[in-house]
């Protein structure tokens, strides 16, 4: 009986010391040690809160050429999810600069922000896909 007390209230210690451990911590998509070598995906408001609130980020669309001409989120750059691969893209140059992912529906920004992972980018946000994008496109090349 003594030890059940023991170990029932060491347990409970313990217990209330969860807020001292580093992984009770709220995590930062835009925080590129906390990633673990994969790509954070958030939500849309999330983004444009990002947006609104930092600086020094690309935004990236994985459309086709086509697509993003038609129009795009304002100051976002295109490399289409099919010229991802496996060597060095000129547009992304810093592989620790957050990088703000999207393309039409969520499916092709998945599959780049994988890829991009795999090359070793660090800072890696999807947010899924245009069609569900609240603000201004505007057309380019």
């Amino acid at each position: 009986m003594k030890r059940f007390l023991f170990t029932l209230f060491a347990a409970m210690l313990l217990t209330g010391c969860a807020g001292f451990f580093p992984f009770d911590k709220p995590t930062d998509p835009t925080d590129p040690a906390q990633n673990g070598g994969t790509y954070r995906q958030i939500s849309m408001d999330e983004a444009i809160a990002i947006m609104d609130g930092q600086t020094g980020y690309i935004i990236l669309d994985v459309r086709r050429v086509d697509e993003f001409a038609a129009g795009h989120i304002p100051g976002a750059i295109n490399v289409p999810n099919e010229s991802i691969g496996s060597g060095e893209i000129p547009e992304l140059p810093d592989k620790e600069q957050l990088i703000l992912v999207y393309c039409r529906s969520g499916n092709r920004s998945k599959q780049a922000s994988e890829k991009l992972v795999a090359l070793g980018y660090t800072n890696i946000v999807e947010f899924g896909g245009i069609l569900d994008w609240p603000g201004e496109t505007v057309p380019g090349e």
